[in-house]
């Protein structure tokens, strides 16, 4: 299951980032962005599930407007990435 593969990936060196709309971090200049990283993605409208949440070193979000209630997550999950790209292109 998810949370057995977020343990061994843990154990091999990477580093498991949770993307859900309560992150206690902007996904934008996020630090660990330049290690090995598994991202995570919640569920829409439930987010994280509390095991998979547990298991992440760190919880991020996507900064949007208060009136946007949500992002659908396959969209989360693209501008997720390409701020992770972003990160280590800048500090190359």
């Amino acid at each position: 299951n998810l949370v057995q593969f977020l343990r061994v990936a843990k154990k091999a060196g990477y580093f498991v980032v949770g993307l859900d709309g309560g992150g206690d971090q902007s996904i934008r200049r996020l630090p660990l962005s330049t290690e090995p990283l598994v991202i995570v993605t919640g569920a829409e409208g439930a987010g994280l599930s509390r095991l998979v949440r547990d298991t992440c070193d760190q919880i991020v979000s996507i900064p949007i407007s208060s009136t946007v209630e949500s992002l659908n997550a396959s969209v989360a999950t693209g501008i997720a990435l390409y701020e992770v790209a972003a990160t280590r292109a800048d500090a190359r």
